[in-house]
Order: structure tokens, then C-alpha cells, then sequence
């Protein structure tokens, strides 16, 4: 039998938000920060620099299954994302920089991740289970049609994720999971439905996942989901067996069913057979000495979804083992248990936010107005009061009034000068008024709309990125960038024929490899090079590591921004 549904939407209510716009708005989202900026620290200048590493290799294919960086393994040792970012430095033209390549095909996985969590959302949409109330006289909502209403809304709600903004646009193999999660969880969602496409964004999905940092959430998701995938085939069987058979969803088929487990042993045996295996799950500190910050994280970095997934999961509990519940509720499960079991809990966090977002859309057919009314207020007044602060700092960054805030930027950014761009300005004023048009409409009279109360979320968030990565964009680059400080080396060593470094890490060897074009060599293997760099960790036993007679101080080179992040010169004493 069917189980009472909590939507009750009519009609007029799942009109399409209009393809133009809902573009415009992930253009906005996703172009803002390609260019004028380099990478930053220090995930991002990390994983740049071993794909750089990956492009100019010379020692093979074997090189390339084992990725170094001035014999450094990566942190997250990941293959696939350091393959995308070395395929695109060798193919991109010579003109355009390395890491603009990289960022550019980031950036189009981004966008693939929202186009598979659209389809995702869609296709649970169109499951009988979670379609709304059939009216007496007729007038609900269409299927199809109010599956696209609920889609639309599953794209907004990831778009106004907090936690996405910085690492959606990080050139790192975490940006890289969330596009092979996002695909994994499309394939699940749609393969009752269609057939080629689902399969193959199953092998994409699992196996880019296996391949990417992730392998054992990535098994888990498959092993999750092909069980689920039985449950349902068992369910439907035993629902046709008792006559309900008009009420039933296009359903797994054997061979389906099949394809998934024989999948997920694929990538299984990919995770013994490379040695992969060492990249597991461990259990660490964490889980009890760190509730407190572990819960923080998740409240901003999936605000404001959070509270719309909550609800959905209230609203919707006498369905919680239906498919449009069940797999996204699997989906963001087991990244959060990761959040407890790893050293990188917002990167394993990033990874659930489709599954959130997905939780977040299903809450909009249950909806009070007033429930919604409140939820467009606060998003008014926070995403207006935040663009008032952005401007309002940036005009005191370059004029010097009012006085407080002025001040509190030069803290923030030490030496950095201020310089009026007339195109970042244009297009931050382009974004502002663009916003105020989108909170006149949404306060206007207007139809209704399904996916209404996620669209002021959604543009200021939108809106908030643009305007860091334009009014912003030059100072928060000076702060997180390495180019100051590798300046300051350059310019107090010039470029001779080689660098010794002693313990720098695998941020500061990717930046003076990049940004100042050194030939770092390890002090501890022998070399005869001129100058020598070392990290302040190792002052106190720097004595007992090399001669000192043999070298001479020569200063303290510092990230402007970052007091702890310091750089020790030694020049080599000629006798």
C-alpha cells in the first residue's frame, strides 16, 4: 500500500525556474576567481604542485602511479586528480599559465557536479513514493514537472552551501571526490529509469572515487547502495506478488543489480591490487576530544541546508526506507562518519553536501507560507547586511575612512596597497543591483513557486563570492598566496643554478618551484648550492644536522600575512 506522502503541491506550483537564469546564476557561482589569482595556500598551491611535478616528469609511467614532489608523497594520496591537472598543463597552449589550465578544468568538474546532483534530485523526484497528494478533482502537480521544480531547488540548495564556496573552487582531489560522488549518486538515483548513463557514471563515479584519495568511502557508498538496491528489488517482488503492481516505480533490473555489485568489486580489487588498501579510514583523536569544534563545522559548513535536511527527514519519517530518502540519507551518512575518522574533516564534509541538498529540496512541498516568509527575511537581511560590510570595508581599504574598519584590513593584510579596478567594480555593482532585483522580485506578488525559497540563499551566496573574488579579490590573494613571500627570496637570492632546503613543506617547495622558478635540492642528499632554506621546526636541532661554520644567516623571510609561516636564509660561506 501506499504510504501517506507530506507534499501537497499543486500545479501552478512546480512552474519551471527559467533555464537563463538558473545558468547565469552557476556562471555567477563558478567564473568569479578563475582569473587574477594564483594558488593558494596550502591545499591548493600543494596539489598544483604535483600536478606541475606529474607535467614536466620524464622518469615514465611508473612516475605517474606514484606521484612525488621533491621525493614527498602527496598528504592525500590521490592519482586521478594529479592525471586531470598534468593532462591539462601539457595540453593547454603556451600562452595560458599552468594553473589557470588547472583551474579551468576544475572548475568544468564543478559544474559536472551540479549538473549529476540535478539529474540525482530529478530522478528521486520521480519516484511514485515521493510525488505529492493526488487531489480529489485533480489540479496536483504533475510528475515530471514537479520533479524539475524539486531539482531545481536540489541545485540551489548546493549552490548556497557555505562549505562549498572555497573548496568548490580549489584545484585539490577533494573537489575531484565530490565530482565522482556527485556521479556516483546520480547513477544510483536514475539506473531504475534509464540504463547507459547511470552505468556509466557508476563506473565513473566508483572508481574515480577508489583512484582520488577516497577509496574507502567511495566502497562503502557502492556497498551501500547495491545493498539498497537488493532491498528495493525485494520490495518491489514481494508488492507485485500482493497485486500492488500499478503503484510500483520502473524498478532494477537483474542484470542492474548485477552491473552495480560487479562495480563495486572492480574498485575492491583496484584497492588491494595497487597497495591501495594503506589509504583507509583510521580511527583517530578526534572522535571524542573534538566534538565540540566537529560539530561547529558541521553546522556552518553545510548552513543552511542543514536545517531543511532535519526537517525533511521529520516530515518524511514514515518514508525513510523509500528511495528519495533512503540514498541520500546513505550519501551524507557516511561522509560525516569520515568527518570523525580523518585528519581533513571539511574535505570528507564536502563530500555529503549533495546528499544534503538533495534532503533540503525534498522539505520545500512541506512548507508553511509563513514558514517560508521567515526563511526569505533572514536571508534578506544577512546577505544584505553581508554585501553592505563588503562594500563598506573595501571603500575604507582604499580611502582610509571610516577609520576602524580601514584598520582592521591593514591588520589583516600588512603591506598590502590598495588599487582601484574599474572592472572588478563593474562587476560587483553589476551583482549588487542584480541582487537587489532578485529580493524585489522575491518580496513582489509573484505565483508561487516550489523552488522560490531557495533562491535568495542561493544568489547571496552567489552574490557574497562575487564580490570577495572582484572588490576582494587582490587582497585576499596577497593574504593567501605564497607569491610576497617567494618574492622576497627571489629578490635577496636572485636565480643561481640551485636552492638547498632543509624540512620546508610541501607548500613552501610548490610555491618556490612555481612562483619563483628555483631548483630546490635536499640539503641531507649533497649538493654544493649557494643558499639554503630552511623551516624555523628544526632551529633547535639545525646544530646537529649541518655544519653552521659552513653557513651564514641570513634572514628571516616571512608570509606577510602569516606570522607563523616563516622562512630561514642561510648563505653558504666561501672560503
Amino acid at each position: 500500500m501506499n504510504q501517506p506522502t507530506p507534499a501537497i503541491v499543486a500545479q501552478n506550483a512546480v512552474r519551471r525556474l527559467p533555464r537563463v537564469a538558473l545558468l547565469l546564476l552557476c556562471a555567477a557561482y563558478l567564473l568569479p576567481g578563475l582569473l587574477g589569482r594564483g594558488p593558494w595556500k596550502s591545499a591548493d598551491i600543494t596539489a598544483f604542485g604535483y600536478m606541475a611535478e606529474l607535467a614536466r616528469s620524464t622518469e615514465g609511467i611508473a612516475r605517474w602511479f606514484d606521484p612525488l614532489l621533491l621525493g614527498m608523497r602527496p598528504e592525500t594520496p590521490a592519482l586521478i586528480p594529479y592525471w586531470i591537472g598534468a593532462w591539462a598543463i601539457q595540453l593547454a597552449p603556451s600562452w595560458v599559465n599552468p594553473d589557470l589550465a588547472v583551474r579551468f578544468v576544475f572548475a568544468l568538474m564543478l559544474w559536472g557536479t551540479f549538473t549529476a546532483t540535478w539529474y540525482a534530485v530529478y530522478y528521486l523526484a520521480r519516484t511514485p513514493r515521493a510525488q505529492p497528494v493526488a487531489f480529489a478533482f485533480g489540479g496536483e502537480a504533475r510528475p515530471t514537472d514537479y520533479a524539475r521544480a524539486i531539482a531545481d531547488g536540489g541545485l540551489l540548495a548546493l549552490i548556497a552551501s557555505l562549505g562549498l564556496a572555497q573548496l568548490g573552487h580549489e584545484t585539490t582531489p577533494a573537489l575531484a571526490q565530490l565530482y565522482f560522488a556527485s556521479h556516483l549518486f546520480y547513477g544510483v538515483a536514475a539506473l531504475p529509469y534509464r540504463r547507459v548513463g547511470p552505468v556509466i557514471a557508476l563506473v565513473v563515479g566508483t572508481l574515480g572515487m577508489t583512484l582520488s584519495g577516497g577509496p574507502t568511502v567511495g566502497l562503502a557508498l557502492a556497498i551501500g547502495s547495491a545493498v539498497y538496491m537488493t532491498y528495493e528489488r525485494h520490495q518491489r517482488a514481494i508488492r507485485a506478488a500482493e497485486g500492488y503492481s500499478d503503484d510500483e516505480s520502473p524498478g532494477f533490473t537483474l542484470g542492474a543489480l548485477l552491473t552495480m555489485v560487479g562495480i563495486t568489486v572492480l574498485a575492491a580489487a583496484l584497492v588491494f591490487g595497487l597497495g591501495l588498501a594503506q589509504w583507509k579510514i583510521t580511527l583517530g583523536h578526534s572522535l571524542l576530544s573534538d566534538v565540540r569544534s566537529q560539530a561547529k563545522l558541521l553546522l556552518w559548513f553545510t548552513w543552511p541546508v542543514w536545517p531543511l535536511a532535519i526537517w525533511t527527514l521529520w516530515r518524511w519519517r514514515r518514508q525513510w526506507l523509500e528511495r528519495h530518502v533512503a540514498l541520500p540519507l546513505w550519501f551524507a551518512l557516511v561522509p560525516l562518519a569520515a568527518t570523525w575518522t580523518t585528519d581533513f574533516s571539511d574535505r570528507s564534509l564536502l563530500l555529503a553536501l549533495p546528499a544534503f541538498a538533495t534532503l533540503a529540496a525534498f522539505a520545500l512541498p512541506t512548507f508553511r507560507r509563513s514558514a517560508a516568509a521567515l526563511i526569505d527575511w533572514f536571508n534578506v537581511l544577512f546577505f544584505s547586511g553581508l554585501a553592505v560590510l563588503g562594500w563598506m570595508y573595501w571603500i575604507a581599504m582604499l580611502t582610509g575612512a571610516p577609520r576602524k574598519p580601514a584598520a582592521s584590513v591593514a591588520r589583516l593584510v600588512p603591506g598590502f596597497v590598495a588599487e582601484f579596478s574599474p572592472v572588478a567594480f563593474v562587476l560587483a555593482l553589476a551583482a549588487t543591483l542584480a541582487w537587489c532585483w532578485l529580493v524585489r522580485w522575491r518580496t513582489g506578488r509573484h505565483r508561487a513557486a516550489l523552488w522560490k525559497t531557495l533562491v535568495l540563499p542561493a544568489g547571496g551566496t552567489a552574490l557574497c563570492w562575487m564580490l570577495l573574488m572582484t572588490l576582494w579579490l587582490p587582497s585576499i590573494d596577497y593574504a593567501r598566496s605564497y607569491v610576497p613571500q617567494v618574492r622576497a627570496v627571489t629578490e635577496r637570492i636572485g636565480h643561481p643554478r640551485c636552492v638547498a632546503e632543509l624540512a620546508l613543506s610541501r607548500p613552501h617547495v610548490a610555491a618556490l618551484r612555481h612562483h619563483g622558478n628555483l631548483n630546490l635540492q635536499p640539503l641531507l642528499l649533497g649538493n654544493d648550492c649557494p643558499w639554503l632554506l630552511v623551516s624555523p621546526d628544526t632551529i633547535e636541532r639545525l646544530h646537529t644536522i649541518i655544519p653552521l661554520e659552513q653557513w651564514r644567516f641570513s634572514g628571516t623571510l616571512r608570509r606577510p600575512s602569516s606570522p607563523a609561516d616563516d622562512l630561514l636564509l642561510y648563505e653558504k660561506i666561501v672560503r
